[in-house]
């Protein structure tokens, strides 16, 4: 009798060998590389993808009508997914256990169904009755939402084209299982197969398919990270389980901008838009008080108004003990470093917190004056002048260097009530071609040692 061969497949990039390496040649990962059956399909076997002729085309023969998109009714899904749902598109959600993805799903499903549109849901995960209590928390639901609760894919296929929905959700594409693949639910080769048919049925029925992918401790969407590059679109769920905001981001769109974000709020009956993120963040903030500081950050291409708190004060041992929440720690000590040598500050005996409030994280370089300028105050303890934001990125001479949308982010700093605006000299040139009230005073500087006359 003939060996059954096997492949092994590298769960971070879905590279195949032959044997068992410790380190992927691809991706360069170390111990990714699990054992899974070879299913190549021999000849005279049926292959489910058919034998249909496709014709080559030319570039001008191409038609390029616009796509057919859905209204989602929830004005920031829209916007990450870039003004609606495509038809024939295959969307990934991802994001850590209890984030509210199938939160949110459930609520976009609603919505779907009281426009007409119909929809099947297909949970692996729970039954009948536990998305039964979900539904309930959202609210009523129309006839045209219809349940699945199975993990086989083939009898997934078979609703799917007796039922001809325009949108389909798979709750979670782990849970699915294809029986003529030879390995477990879950694996590589299960994941591929399945998310290959799942492609497949979208684009040759026009059908939108949501599937909903497991995260690894890393943040990743588990399994091969061949499945991000085989979907139109990836969107994650980001956010605290101890913080009320979750955002939705998108990092891969083939039919719009990767640079939007959505902002939600979870309540009780779900998750809440939040249409003015920076007057929420902003909620609760003291007034007048030493070691806080406004910035503006710019979350795709949406400024949100941010506080960034410090506490500084004499450390009780031998090493200063200094912590980042929010933001990069080694940044932080970085940024640290800059203000001894090119200031004289003197914070070797100090101990420093940093805290971005709201539970955001923050990687954008513009927070770097923000943090400095806040240090500064907690150290001397002095508060900032009333209503005063800072942005700027900081280099390590000291300079202040320009960062981008600088319009975008003092318009939404006025808007909220600030007047002293403290950024960069270089972006000056910028703001200028902005209106502005006589009341509002913006204030260029070079160098972070200018910050010491304003504190």
């Amino acid at each position: 009798m003939a060996k059954n061969k096997t492949l092994f497949f590298c769960s971070a990039c879905g590279n195949e060998q032959t044997k068992w390496v410790g380190q992927c040649p691809a991706c360069r990962e170390w111990n990714t590389f699990v054992e899974a059956p070879d299913n190549k399909i021999t000849p005279g076997k049926k292959n489910n993808s058919g034998n249909t002729m496709v014709m080559r085309q030319t570039l001008r023969d191409v038609d390029m009508e616009a796509e057919d998109r859905i209204s989602t009714g929830i004005n920031e899904l829209d916007r990450v997914l870039g003004g609606g749902i495509v038809t024939g598109s295959l969307i990934l959600v991802g994001g850590d256990p209890g984030i509210g993805k199938s939160t949110l799903l459930l609520q976009m499903c609603r919505n779907l169904t009281d426009t007409g549109h119909s929809v099947l849901y297909v949970s692996g995960e729970e039954s009948l009755r536990q998305i039964k209590l979900r539904a309930d928390r959202i609210g009523t639901f129309s006839d045209e939402l219809k349940l699945l609760c199975t993990t086989d894919v083939n009898n997934v296929v078979s609703q799917i084209y007796d039922m001809m929905p325009r949108v389909v959700i798979i709750d979670s594409i782990q849970t699915m299982y294809n029986d003529s693949v030879d390995s477990q639910t879950g694996s590589v080769s299960q994941v591929r197969e399945t998310t290959q048919t799942l492609l497949r049925i979208a684009k040759e029925q026009n059908i939108s398919i949501f599937i909903i992918g497991h995260v690894t401790k890393e943040g990743t969407v588990a399994g091969p990270r061949m499945l991000e590059h085989m979907v139109d679109t990836v969107l994650y769920f980001e956010g605290e389980n101890t913080s009320f905001f979750r955002i939705l981001r998108s990092v891969k769109n083939r039919f719009g901008s990767t640079n939007e974000i959505g902002v939600f709020e979870m309540v009780k009956s779900g998750l809440k838009e939040v249409s003015n993120p920076s007057e929420h963040m902003l909620e609760g903030m003291p007034e007048g008080e030493p070691g806080s500081v406004v910035t503006c950050v710019m979350e795709g291409t949406r400024p949100i108004m941010l506080e960034v708190q410090a506490l500084v004060c004499q450390t009780n041992f031998n090493m200063p003990r200094r912590t980042a929440a929010g933001t990069d720690y080694n940044r932080v000590n970085l940024l640290m470093a800059v203000m001894e040598k090119r200031m004289g500050i003197h914070l070797s005996g100090c101990d420093c917190y940093i805290n971005v409030a709201g539970g955001m994280k923050i990687n954008d370089p513009s927070l770097d004056l923000s943090i400095i300028a806040t240090i500064m105050s907690g150290f001397s303890n002095r508060p900032l002048p009333e209503k005063t934001m800072v942005f700027g990125e900081v280099g390590l001479t000291g300079e202040v260097r320009a960062v981008s949308n600088a319009a975008a982010r003092v318009n939404e700093a006025v808007k909220l009530g600030y007047r002293l605006l403290i950024v960069p000299k270089a972006c000056i040139k910028q703001i200028k071609h902005e209106r502005l009230d006589d009341e509002v005073k913006i204030t260029g500087i070079e160098n972070i040692r200018e910050l010491r006359d304003i504190i």
